[in-house]
Order: structure tokens, then sequence, then C-alpha cells
């Protein structure tokens, strides 16, 4: 069967690319053939950079109405809230100069910086800083930093000190204040033309095209090397794959293994990680997935270590819950062996679920994402051999989000979640009932009161056993078939230098600069 697999998933190979970012990384070298395929060099490059992305942004660029992990990975060179997570995973001070927090953890006293100044000229005030917390409580579409928000008491300004104080204290706090981006009180046109106090500003965008960001030459802190970043979409992995590999790209992240083996043109190549859970996410209320037994079977019927295999030569990281490593304490390594790979134990469950001969399904899976595409080729071979027939339907990426992730209209899916924000929350809130990001429609009781008591906790200890507790539920119920963490590799022009991985969906251009 391995040879089988692998002819299969070898017929999609040209279709890679990937959803997210990473955290930790390797460098290699690959091949440099001769000087008319290596990437722009000497005074060419002209002090700027073109990066390939798989995806075109969400239509609107407002900050609190950004939904996709690749919008919020280019416009976080834009954006800026009082603080902002590092490369380390800690959060350190940017709009604010500094911040404190009393002692009873209630409070929180952040000072403004002097002389920040937004991307129009306008300088930044206390007024504007309430106005962006104001605006993102009442608009977010991320619904645990709206929740975070809304426990706030009282806010009160001191000349350049604002304190908001919380109805009980919670040690996440800060990450949700990092995910309020500051923006200009009196300014309406966020949607179109976007306008921060980040390192870059934003100039253009062509719908399909590229999307276009300038060295911000007013920026208070250690500015930007670059002078310019065009991102140019390519939403057909084989044209990227093309761009990147005749020279004309200098930066292209989220590339599987296959591409890296086939890049003959003298790029650095970077691995790191990517902080999302990649998994067969099954739409709960749709039969035969409205079933526990036939969930655990597909988790039963799947061979993760042999997907690692095939797909990314062993590269990746077994998750078994919605929780990637990166997040070390609440990340319960554990769970990836919940369900050890048993096709017996598969068709039992089935057939105990009213399911002997087994049934046919969709896997509908964005086609711009390569990874998993290939992902999926391999789990249809995989899961045949417990007598369940998948069919895989790729659709663009607009398609994907207004009819799987908006309207739930799918049976099962491939692709990965990330979290926007440090904290465990980030990544569960969305399995509550109730949530609008609950896409798979799990409904389960237990776990809304678990991650409530985990939410509404003081103490960190019990609050990380609460969240554990919650992944525990994921795993025992098989809300989903969860594969991996999956390995993320960068090719980089050799020129360049800087690139940081982060712990977050976030590629921070500042960082980056031609070398001497």
């Amino acid at each position: 069967m391995k040879k089988r697999i692998l002819a299969v998933f070898l017929a999609v190979a040209a279709l890679t690319g990937s959803l997210s970012a990473c955290s930790g990384g390797t460098t290699t070298q690959t091949p440099t053939p001769s000087d008319e395929t290596t990437p722009s060099s000497g005074a060419d490059h002209g002090n700027e950079i073109t990066v390939g992305i798989a995806q075109d942004l969400d239509d609107s660029l407002d900050p609190y109405q950004m939904t996709a992990a690749g919008t919020r990975e280019v416009m976080f060179n834009v954006f800026e809230g009082l603080v902002k997570p590092d490369s380390d995973g800690n959060y350190v001070d940017a709009v604010a100069s500094e911040h404190s927090v009393s002692e009873d953890g209630l409070t929180y006293t952040f000072t403004l910086r002097e002389g920040v100044v937004f991307h129009n000229g306008a300088p930044c005030t206390a007024d504007d800083v309430l106005y962006s917390f104001e605006t993102c409580a009442a608009t977010s579409v991320t619904s645990a930093v709206v929740e975070a928000l809304s426990a706030v008491t009282d806010t009160s300004v001191d000349g350049n000190q604002i304190a908001m104080t919380l109805a009980a204290p919670n040690p996440d706090f800060l990450s949700y204040v990092a995910s309020v981006y500051i923006v200009p009180k009196d300014y309406a046109d966020q949607a179109t033309q976007p306008v921060g106090t980040g390192p870059f500003r934003y100039v253009s965008r062509s719908v399909q095209e590229n999307v276009i960001l300038e060295r911000n030459t007013d920026y208070y802190g250690k500015g930007a090397s670059l002078d310019r970043v065009t991102y140019k979409i390519y939403e057909d992995n084989t044209a990227l794959f093309t761009a990147l590999d005749s020279g004309s790209l200098d930066l292209v992240a989220h590339l599987s293994v296959d591409q890296v083996n086939n890049l003959s043109n003298g790029y650095t190549v970077l691995e790191g990680t990517m902080n999302l859970v990649q998994a067969i996410y099954l739409n709960n209320a749709v039969a035969p997935f409205d079933n526990e037994k036939v969930r655990q079977a597909l988790c039963y019927a799947v061979d993760v270590d042999a997907m690692l295999e095939l797909t990314a030569e062993g590269h990746g990281t077994k998750v078994g819950s919605s929780m990637y490593p990166a997040f070390t304490k609440y990340f319960d390594p554990s769970l990836a062996d919940a369900y050890p790979h048993d096709v017996e134990k598969a068709k039992a469950l089935l057939a105990e679920a009213g399911y002997p001969d087994g049934f046919t399904f969709t896997i509908k899976v964005p086609s711009n994402y390569g990874p998993h595409v290939a992902t999926a080729v391999v789990l249809v071979e995989q899961l045949a051999q417990a007598g369940v027939t998948a069919q895989i339907q790729q659709v663009d990426w607009n398609t994907w989000l207004t009819d799987v992730y908006t309207n739930r209209d799918f049976e099962a899916t491939v692709v990965g979640f990330d979290s926007s924000t440090l904290n465990a929350s980030g990544m569960l809130a969305r399995w509550v009932s109730d949530n609008d990001k609950n896409m798979i429609n799990y409904n389960n009781p237990e776990y809304d009161q678990v991650f409530a008591q985990a939410q509404s906790t003081v103490d960190d200890g019990e609050q990380t056993a609460l969240y554990k507790q919650c992944l525990s539920i994921l795993s025992q119920t098989a809300a989903n078939v969860y594969l991996q963490a999956q390995a993320d590799f960068v090719a980089i022009n050799p020129k360049l230098e800087g690139f940081t991985f982060y712990p977050l969906y976030v590629i921070d251009m500042s960082k980056l600069s031609f070398k001497a």
C-alpha cells in the first residue's frame, strides 16, 4: 500500500504550499546550477523584495475584521498594539513605552510612547487608544478578544497613562491587549486603505495580484531596513513554485518537502514548525459524523506516522488534539497516541455505528494549499483500507471561506487552524457550542462547562489543567481527526539575512535586510 500511496502523492506533488507560521528553525542551502538562475543580486535589488504568497488577503483590511491567517501574517507589519509579541513568545512594549500590573492582578497601566505617528501623519493619542479598544470590543470577529475586553470594568486616562481595571485577574489579558491594533480615531477607510503605526505602511493592493508595503520612515523604534515589500499572489501552486525556482521571488514561506527537494536555485532554506493544528475537520452536525463512533473509527483508520513519512519525509509533529507544541504548558503529547492505527478496530466501530459496509463522503480542500491536498490524498488511501470511501473536492480559497468556514456547507475538510494570541483560549474557544467560529458544529455541554471554568479561574495552574481537560474531551469524543503541526520550510534569497521565526502566524519583514 505504501508504494500506491506514494504514487498518488507524487501525482499532486507539484501542488504544494502551506498555511501558517513557524517557531524555531534550521538552515540548509539548495544548489545553484548557474548565475542565470540565481535570485536577484547586487544593486539590482534596489533594497526591495518580492514575496510569493498562496492566497489573497481578506476583502476587508480593517484590523478588527480580518479572518484569514494569511491576512494577519502580512498586516502584522502594518499594525501594532500597545504591546506586541516577539520571536520568543514574550509580549514587549510597542505603542506603549512601558506597562505594569497591580499586585492584585486587576489593573493594567500603560504609558503611551512619545513620538508615535500614524501612517497618515496624525500623532497617536490616548483618545486613539480608547477608540481602538472600544471599536475592537464592538466589532472584532475574534470572540475570545471581545470576551476578554468585556471584562474591563473601568478605564481611566491620566496624561499619557491609560489604566484598565478588570472584574477579575486574567493572566492572559496582555495577549488580548496585543490583539487590539491601535488605529486613528477619526479615520474611516481602514477596510481599503489601512493605517497603523507599524514599521511598514500600506501602499496599494491589486486583488488577486499583489499587495505593496513601504518602509515607515516615521517609525518610532528601530525601523525596517527594506524600502519596499511586494507580496505577489499565486493561488495556483504550480505557478508559485515556477516563479520561485526562476529566481523572480526573494522569499516564499510554507513550502513542502517536495518543493524544497526540487529547488535548483541556490536559495537558503530554513526549517521551522507551523504553529497550527492540521486535521480532518468533520462537520459534527452532518451524518455520519454526528455519530461519535464513526469519528473515532476514522481516527483509528488513519496512520499519522505513515502520512508524515509520505508527505514530508517524517517532518512534522503529531498533535492528537487542538493544540500545537509551541504552547508548551498546554500541549499534551500523550494525546498524539490516543488512537493508534488499527484498521480492524475502525471496522468494528463502524459496524457498531451502523455502517458495516462503510460509507462515502467528500473532503473539501482549498486547492491553493498543496500540503493539505497532498495530505488528503494519503488519507483517502488509508481510509479505504477500513472500507470508507473519501472523495477529494478541491475548491479555491474564497469558495472554501464562504462554503466551509462561513456557511458550514461541507462534510469534511483538511486545513490547519492557528491562534491569533499566545494563549490556549485562541485555540480552544472556537469549539464552544455557540462560538461563531465553530464551523464543525461541535456541541458538547461538558466541553462548554470546562472551558467556561478555565476562563473564569484566576489560578494559572488550575486554568492550565482545565485547558488540558478541554483537549482530552476533544480527543475522547473525536471532535476531529487530529493529525499534526506541520513542518514549515522557507526559501529565501541567500543575499538576505535576519529572517526570524515567530510562535504565531506572522513574518516580521522589519527584521530582513540585504547583506552588506
